[in-house]
């Protein structure tokens, strides 16, 4: 029987219906109706989680693949995901597992605590919860959070940013570091793109990069988000929250509903490189 977890962030309202608050979409459900992200449902007026367990892909990887270059270097991290995505990119490069609800199997917080320790010999440092969008894995993320701290290693966030305060501060003692997207420097692109808003993402990656190491990627996408001066922007204001934040600049390829558009230009990532590098201290590229 497949049991459903409730849910931490949400708020009853009348007529048993409910509103999400992990994210800032705040979906709002009737009975048996699911949110954004197809991973919370409303069950007879109360909010359950339907992907607590449920991993879909999991491996042995080096830090550098999440991509972290200035956290560990050299080492590895036992990477794992779910399904689900709170935000709606047609560019999507995990769309199998972000957009769908693929194959996968059970594994509870001490299975999968138990397996990071069984790596140690291996170079594993922790646990990167990553694939999919992690926030919408919430409670079993904090679940394994804390054992994986507990057993004296390393929790990594991979996410879009987009969640709420409330939720982000009661995890964030746990997590040792996190990349986070920042899909472009327009909230029209976010608006049209993706389905959200800027300043969310934004407000994490403040929050964020004064609590554990942080490292940002912008995937840069021809005729979208790859202008030198949304490059500037993006890499001014991030200079303002501390110059060795690091930046990962990654090359586009077609994928998902996007397949109008060529691959980004190396050039275009080399010039993009050029501009971020005036205010930040390290700038990578990457899918190169």
């Amino acid at each position: 029987m497949d049991v459903k977890k409730p849910a931490v962030f949400y708020i009853k309202e009348e007529d048993l219906k409910v509103k999400c608050t992990l994210c800032p979409h705040r979906c709002v459900l009737a009975p048996d109706k699911s949110g954004v992200c197809g991973t919370r449902k409303n069950i007879g007026g109360n909010l359950y989680t339907l992907n607590y367990g449920k991993v879909t892909s999991i491996a042995l990887d080096p830090i550098e693949k999440k991509p972290l270059n200035n956290f560990k270097p050299g080492r590895m991290i036992l990477s794992v995901g779910t399904f689900g995505c709170n935000l709606k990119c047609s560019f999507c490069q995990n769309w199998t597992i972000a957009h769908e609800i693929p194959r996968h199997y059970k594994i509870t917080p001490e299975e999968l605590k138990n397996k990071a320790v069984e790596l140690i010999p291996e170079g594993n440092i922790g646990v990167a919860y990553t694939y999919n969008e992690p926030s919408t894995w919430y409670e079993f993320v904090y679940d394994t959070s804390v054992l994986i701290k507990e057993a004296g290693l390393s929790n990594v966030l991979v996410t879009n940013g987009y969640i709420e305060r409330e939720p982000l501060e009661k995890l964030i003692p746990f997590i040792d570091a996190m990349n986070i997207d920042l899909k472009a420097y327009t909230d029209s692109f976010y608006r049209d793109i993706c389905k959200g808003h800027l300043k969310h993402v934004k407000d994490t990656i403040e929050f964020a990069a004064s609590k554990c190491h942080v490292e940002v990627t912008m995937l840069v996408i021809p005729g979208l988000n790859d202008s030198v001066l949304d490059i500037a922007l993006a890499s001014k204001w991030l200079s303002s929250l501390s110059p060795d934040i690091v930046l990962h600049l990654t090359r586009f390829f077609l994928n998902y509903k996007m397949r109008n558009r060529m691959p980004t230009p190396i050039q275009t990532l080399e010039n993009a490189r050029k501009e971020a590098l005036k205010y930040l201290n390290y700038v990578y590229l990457g899918n190169v």
